[in-house]
């Protein structure tokens, strides 16, 4: 769908008061993205996801990250996104830090309301694609946040897809959802790491194993 003239406008700006920035920052990025979540925040759900796609033509994480939080925020555009929004909000995933702003502001909240299958998750997980596989799993960490039984069932499944998997952004992200997991259901994470320790990679399991001991994922050496 083409954008309307005034997302056209909108995001020449917000592109403006980007580059005008002396550092990108977390914070100078956000301050910006406030503002614009205030001059949207009446805007019908629809226009805003046409805003944030029209952003995300540049394919810039920064943008990404602007257009995600833009979405996340502005609560009738985040309960009203569907799949296949999803679906297009998430092309040209291809970085660690796309994948998780696109999982925690969107993919992993939408799964936790019921608004996406379990089903697409899953088909994400198996995909050929490293960074839908990510994405699978970090959409899990919303979901053990709320340390519901039936959330421990649903990222239970998602981890033991990719148990197995060895690509090095996989592994990292199978050791944040176990520990994220392991912060509310603690048995349920050891036991998964004694039933799939024969297949996970060395570094999960040493993560996890530290994180259930000590609440840290690298314990501070002490000196002697």
């Amino acid at each position: 769908m083409k954008p309307s003239s005034e997302n056209v406008r909108l995001a020449k700006e917000i592109h403006a008061r980007l580059d005008q920035l002396t550092a990108t920052t977390t914070p100078m990025v956000r301050a910006i993205r406030r503002e614009f979540s205030r001059r949207i925040a009446d805007a019908p759900p629809e226009s805003v996801v046409q805003l944030a796609l029209h952003l995300l033509d540049q394919n810039s994480d920064l943008l990404r990250f602007f257009s995600y939080e833009l979405v996340n925020r502005h609560r009738p555009a985040l309960e009203q996104l569907t799949a296949d929004d999803l679906l297009k909000l998430g092309k040209g995933l291809n970085s660690w830090s796309s994948v998780d702003c696109f999982a925690m502001y969107l993919s992993g909240p939408r799964w936790a309301q019921g608004r996406i299958s379990d089903r697409m998750i899953a088909t994400w997980a198996r995909s050929k694609d490293r960074w839908w596989r990510r994405t699978a799993l970090v959409s899990t960490v919303v979901l053990s946040r709320r340390g519901n039984p039936d959330d421990l069932r649903r990222v239970l499944k998602i981890c033991s897809l990719l148990g197995e998997d060895k690509e090095d952004m996989v592994v990292k992200a199978l050791s944040w959802a176990l520990r994220e997991m392991a912060k509310k259901h603690p048995e349920e994470a050891r036991t998964f790491l004694e039933e799939h320790r024969h297949a996970l990679a060395a570094r999960v399991v040493r993560e996890v194993n530290n994180k259930l001991k000590t609440g840290l994922k690298t314990p501070r050496r002490t000196l002697h």
